[in-house]
């Protein structure tokens, strides 16, 4: 379990809101749901409502430097179950379909600590939530008029060097300074990049409250959003 995730925190109680299709990019169909994670009654497109809110500044930001361009998500709301399902796909993909029981002790010790690089750790205590699963993170890119994604240098989700935010500062000028634009305009919303994907960014989470306090060591900022689900209904 990564540091950050011991942060803690004082949940808000601000409900899980619907993206608006209309003013983002969705990505369809919802990456994961497409792989077979099972959603229940709930869905990808939704963020608590604070989040929204400085999502929507951030677009009006991103359209006012470039005009006609749009925020492209990619996943946003992940109930635990989709965390699960999709660390246990990442685990197949690296292990080339082998479950953990048939990888020998070594290589699997190997396979888990590349696969939670980029995928967090499941869990169901209420005080350890996966980022995604607080409703305050999301996975996204940017795209221009015509929909079409602006180069980043690698996919989002790919788990290799090329996902932590400077790899390409000295190899690809182009793709560094999108990844850098990228990062301006979600910040200037109140937004904090994950320290090794240029692609995750949250706002009021354990993960967001964490580097708050790295930037500033005396301040006593903690998490507002903790897991979505135990929200009443």
């Amino acid at each position: 379990m990564k540091l950050y995730r011991t942060w803690p925190i004082a949940e808000c109680g601000e409900p899980l809101v619907a993206i608006p299709a209309d003013l983002f990019l969705l990505t369809t169909p919802a990456p994961y749901a497409a792989l077979g994670a099972g959603y229940g009654d709930s869905h990808p497109w939704q963020l608590r409502e604070g989040v929204l809110k400085s999502l929507k500044a951030a677009q009006q930001l991103l359209e006012a430097r470039q005009p006609g361009w749009k925020l492209k998500l990619f996943d946003a709301y992940r109930p635990n179950p989709v965390q699960a399902f999709m660390v246990n796909h990442e685990f197949l993909q690296l292990s080339g379909g082998r479950p953990p029981a048939a990888v020998d002790e070594v290589e699997c010790d190997a396979l888990w600590k590349r696969t939670y690089r980029i995928w967090a750790e499941p869990s169901s205590d209420p005080a350890t939530p996966p980022p995604h699963s607080t409703g305050a993170a999301l996975d996204l890119t940017l795209a221009d008029s015509q929909g079409q994604e602006i180069p980043m240098g690698s996919p989002i989700d790919e788990n290799s060097d090329r996902s932590n935010p400077d790899y390409f500062a000295s190899r690809d000028a182009a793709a560094h300074a999108n990844r850098l634009f990228l990062l301006e305009i979600m910040t200037a919303a109140g937004f904090r990049r994950h320290p090794i994907e240029w692609w995750h960014f949250s706002l009021g989470d354990q993960m967001w409250a964490w580097q708050a306090f790295q930037e500033a060591p005396t301040s006593q900022i903690i998490a507002r959003y903790g897991r979505a689900d135990l929200l009443p209904r």
